[in-house]
């Protein structure tokens, strides 16, 4: 999904990190919520959702935040 995602429009990057249980975060920006629209209608990554939901997660949570500003050294 990564290498997809970065072929549409407006992708800025990503952040993945996992536990050694498993559990873990997945973090995609993009610069417009009309991008992020246009990421979760696309086909391929609507049957990745299902595959994950069916088949992967026992449950999951989807935030959608704007970053103001950040930081790093």
């Amino acid at each position: 999904m990564i290498e997809l995602a970065k072929t549409m429009p407006g992708y800025l990057g990503i952040e993945s990190v996992r536990d050694s249980a498993g559990v873990g975060i997945t973090v995609s920006y993009w610069k417009t919520e009309e991008d992020i629209r246009n990421w979760k209608q696309n086909a391929e990554h609507l049957r990745a959702q299902e595959t994950g939901k069916t088949s992967w997660y026992s449950e999951y949570a989807l935030r959608i935040a704007k970053v103001e500003r950040a930081y790093g050294k």
